[in-house]
């Protein structure tokens, strides 16, 4: 490890001294790569120095504990157990920043809730979890912007994808992938028995230019007219927009805007996340097989999360965390829960490096 954090110490101090080179300060583009380098060492390269200092300085102390001089012993022994609680803590903090970065921790998410098994409690369900991802979306100042939405007869939702906008949403929001169930009694239930139902849900991160190219060529774009409520222009024209990646068959569609065209940049917004999304799946393999773990069909089976109203309770299966708060979780209270999937998650690529 020790040589590994030379080599980025080395690294960060030529970073450095490429930020004051004349010839990258005149390309803005390869100063703000080599700014946001610099950004990540000097997360670790700190923390490192201190933690050679104090290697250096537990190396001293057990020479002293060899010193004639039987006080300078004794400050010896009671200085090495603290130095070594330090240097500990510090081993334990450079193994969690050496952990390789997922590069799209920082990009925006394609939020998508469908409703699974259970019919219209189900789609009252999925209402449910869009309004606690909102508020928690809310509390951390990110912006929320409904893409496409698919209405129930009782109020919920059968489907619908949001764009969330802001710094580091993908960091919270990728481990909430998977069917989600809950056991309720249903506002329809007039013998009081608890029902299940399930509801999935996927995280995409938003795709950017750079991140997927998709030819025109290969874009079916059909207009149809937009079906629910919203005024008299949307359901009166044209105006909902259905775009088709012809090589991968992946659809998206948009008709929450009047505007026709604000449809079509919304709809191949969406479209370039999943067909990213695709791609991605198709070059990891293993990553594949997680989300159709997670996601699976909308079915009782394969969850990741059960939320229990009788008893007031949230259980997260993959972690074995239960809390029983649950009003506050649906209200967006569920930062503890991200940071035990980040601790869990943490600790398995912590595992895997040995």
């Amino acid at each position: 490890m020790i040589h590994k954090l030379k080599g980025i110490e080395e690294r960060f101090i030529k970073v450095e001294q490429l930020l004051s080179d004349p010839s990258i300060l005149g390309d803005q583009k390869k100063y703000q790569e080599y700014l946001k380098e610099h950004g990540e060492l000097n997360k670790i390269v700190p923390v490192f120095r201190e933690y050679e200092g104090l290697l250096g300085e537990l190396a001293e102390a057990k020479a002293f504990l060899r010193d004639d001089d039987p006080d300078i012993r004794s400050m010896a022994k009671e200085e090495i157990p603290n130095l070594e609680s330090q240097i500990a803590d510090l081993n334990a903090q450079i193994n969690l920043l050496l952990i390789p970065k997922d590069p799209r921790d920082a990009k925006n998410v394609l939020l998508e809730i469908r409703a699974g098994t259970g019919g219209e409690e189900a789609g009252l369900f999925a209402g449910d979890l869009f309004r606690m991802y909102s508020r928690y979306a809310e509390s951390k100042s990110w912006k929320v912007e409904i893409v496409e939405k698919n209405g129930s007869s009782s109020g919920g939702f059968k489907e619908v994808v949001a764009l969330i906008r802001g710094k580091g949403v993908f960091s919270s929001f990728k481990y909430e992938s998977g069917t989600h169930r809950v056991q309720r009694v249903p506002s329809t239930e007039t013998q009081g028995r608890v029902h299940t139902s399930a509801v999935t849900v996927a995280v995409l991160c938003e795709a950017e230019d750079v991140d997927v190219d998709i030819s025109p060529s290969d874009i079916k774009v059909d207009v149809f007219r937009a079906s629910g409520p919203g005024g008299q222009s949307v359901n009166t024209t044209d105006s909902a927009v259905r775009v088709t990646h012809i090589p991968t068959g992946v659809v998206a569609t948009c008709q929450d805007e009047k505007s026709q065209h604000k449809n079509k940049e919304k709809a191949m917004g969406v479209l370039k996340s999943r067909v990213l999304d695709a791609k991605i799946r198709e070059e990891d393999a293993k990553r594949a097989a997680d989300r159709k773990g997670q996601v699976g069909t909308g079915d009782r089976s394969g969850r990741i999360r059960t939320y229990n109203y009788p008893q007031g309770r949230m259980t997260d299966h993959r972690v074995g965390l239960t809390l029983y708060r649950l009003d506050s979780i649906m209200e967006g209270d569920i930062q503890e829960i991200v940071d035990e999937l980040t601790a869990y998650n943490q600790a398995q690529s912590l595992k895997d490096m040995g």
